[in-house]
């Protein structure tokens, strides 16, 4: 995580000083277009593409670990691994379900997000006619659908 943010930082103190020095450019030359004025610009759009560069970066891994806790969370949730704080009561909620039948859920769910990205559904039509297939008949839940 450290080397992201170095980066992030590092490559939005490049952009903000090409952005200095396309001021300064513009402001030797009196404002008129030279070399130094176009190197300075194109300086500045290498800058700031490698700051969106960074910035995505930065975005994709904070999205991941994002994800990560979110379904370590799901996973203790659903298992009922999560123990209460002590002192705290627990409450009674939805009985737990196995992580290996978290796990086949999980999948099934992203299988038909990748179909319907796809566009396997028709349009205006219903876009669940694959979707027994990920599904684990097994379980009485699912050989309902």
């Amino acid at each position: 995580m450290d080397n992201i943010v170095d980066a992030l930082n590092n490559a939005y103190q490049e952009f903000v000083a090409a952005a200095a020095s396309v001021l300064e450019a513009k402001e030797s030359s009196g404002a008129q277009k030279t070399a130094a004025t176009d190197a300075a610009l194109e300086n500045f759009k290498q800058r700031w593409e490698l700051f969106r560069v960074a910035c995505d970066q930065a975005e994709e891994f904070v999205e991941s670990v994002k994800q990560r806790i979110g379904s370590e969370c799901l996973v203790d949730e659903a298992t009922g691994s999560v123990a209460g704080k002590p002192g705290q009561a627990v409450t009674a909620g939805l009985p737990p379900i196995s992580a290996v039948r978290l796990e086949q859920m999980s999948k099934a769910v992203r299988w038909l997000v990748i179909e319907l990205q796809h566009g396997s559904g028709t349009a205006g039509g219903p876009s669940h006619s694959h979707v027994s297939a990920p599904f684990d008949a097994r379980f009485s839940e699912d050989a309902a659908q």
